[in-house]
């Protein structure tokens, strides 16, 4: 009997389009994902209006508006037309300040100008026209991410970063969405075994913001728990290259000017956010604060190594990185408020659960808001009134630390762990992902609890 489905179809009004159906656009994660983070950023920059509106007195409270891309933009020689590290002093890393410096030249193919003398009418116009380059460019970084989240295992869990209020709060202060891109670009190449790219991206991350670099922690242990060393090797080796290929042009050039980052984090003490600044608001002093935080990151990083190598079963490598950069920021000598993007990626690939981002956004929110209080002045009108800000601080490093429990749960108890549900490992482990444990790691935790 013939198939009355082609003749019915036509009769009814055609075969079944691209769009329905399980497979269609509209059920796809990419394209909720992208609009998401759309709609989100029209919120950054609708909050941005006040400030951008010549209300610069109102940018701590009550708008919370703040930006460094202006503030620096003029304090930082770029509105003069100096380079930064060549020209100008700049507290950032290299790649960060060739960011700066690209957006200053399309400032200029726009019509702006950048040279000593401008009156301060033109002088507020290129101020304007290099926020709105920069917010264009940091949006597509923001998609970058966006991108490289959406191929991982759990595409879907892209929608927790792209709704995240954290994007909302902090996506213009700073120029972190470069080190975000980056960062996610490296974990992708891994889970697509791509060992060598994975280290190139990493090198990229580390020349625009330091934390990249803490990621090799928990990759070094759980290959070398795996015996995957030519992988590790490759990733060891495009690290290295990209660093220095972005770095050594600018050291030969102007070596004081390239150490100028890693002096001013040196000799800063505890400043805003951290438990140190948090310590000396309650009148508690604590002397050799860069040696406190660096013997703290030792013995930290020695127990998260000693539980990825201890799990029954080894650990993910989202896990592991999550683990290391939460370390980093809760010892570190500072926490400034868009450092919760740095966290916000690593934690839905390490534990895509909605709780654990509503408790992380509020935590991080609240102390957002803390921030802006405090140094508008507001929250310091007595000793009460001040510790609310310390009191955020705590409670977000609470959290955070609640958080890594959880990360560290699911690792002793894999059945916890929502990634392998249905028996898989670590899919976006890469050459990980199924690999056997080592002989002597196996005769190691052979004698501990099974989970």
């Amino acid at each position: 009997m013939t198939n009355p489905a082609p003749t019915l179809s036509g009769v009814l009004g055609g075969p079944l389009g691209r769009h329905a159906g399980p497979g269609g656009r509209w059920r796809s994660p990419g394209l909720w994902a992208y609009l998401t983070l759309t709609l989100s950023w029209l919120i950054v920059m609708v909050r941005q209006v006040p400030c951008n509106s010549g209300h610069q007195d109102n940018q701590f409270l009550p708008w919370m508006c703040y930006s460094d891309i202006p503030v620096l933009y003029y304090w930082r020689g770029l509105k003069d037309g100096q380079i930064p590290f060549l020209q100008s002093d700049l507290e950032y890393p290299v790649l960060t300040g060739a960011f700066m410096e690209l957006s200053r030249r399309f400032v200029l193919m726009l019509g702006g100008e950048s040279r000593p003398g401008l009156s301060d009418a033109e002088v507020t116009h290129a101020t304007q026209l290099f926020f709105g380059v920069t917010a264009l460019l940091l949006f597509v970084l923001f998609g970058v991410l966006i991108w490289a989240q959406l191929r991982m295992h759990r595409p879907w869990d892209a929608l927790m970063i792209a709704a995240s209020p954290a994007i909302w709060t902090a996506g213009l202060i700073n120029w972190d969405a470069l080190v975000l891109a980056l960062t996610a670009l490296a974990l992708l190449a891994w889970s697509r075994q791509k060992p060598l790219w994975t280290g190139v991206w990493l090198g990229l991350g580390v020349a625009a913001k330091l934390y990249p670099v803490l990621l090799l922690v928990p990759l070094t242990v759980l290959c070398v728990r795996a015996n995957r060393w030519r992988p590790l090797v490759l990733a060891y080796v495009g690290t290295a290259l990209s660093w220095v290929a972005v770095n050594l042009p600018v050291y030969l050039a102007t070596p004081q000017g390239w150490l100028n980052f890693w002096t001013f984090n040196a000799d800063r003490g505890g400043d805003l956010g951290s438990l140190w600044y948090a310590l000396n608001l309650l009148d508690i002093e604590i002397g050799s604060v860069s040696r406190l935080v660096a013997a703290l990151m030792v013995v930290g990083t020695i127990v998260i190594c000693a539980l990825l190598l201890l799990a029954p079963r080894r650990p993910r490598l989202a896990q592991g990185a999550f683990l290391i950069v939460a370390l980093f920021v809760i010892v570190n000598k500072v926490y400034s408020p868009q450092y919760v993007l740095w966290l916000l990626p690593l934690l839905v690939l390490a534990r895509p659960r909605w709780l654990d981002w509503v408790v992380f956004t509020i935590a991080e929110t609240a102390y957002f808001a803390a921030i802006w209080g405090h140094l508008a002045g507001q929250m310091t009108n007595g000793a009460g009134q001040d510790r609310l800000y310390v009191l955020s601080i705590l409670v977000r490093i609470g959290v955070q630390l609640w958080l890594c429990a959880r990360v560290v749960r699911d690792m002793y108890d894999p059945r916890r762990d929502i990634v392998r549900a249905g028996g898989l490992d670590d899919p976006d482990g890469g050459v990980l992902d199924g690999a056997p444990d080592v002989a002597w790691v196996t005769r190691l935790t052979r004698g501990l609890p099974a989970t």
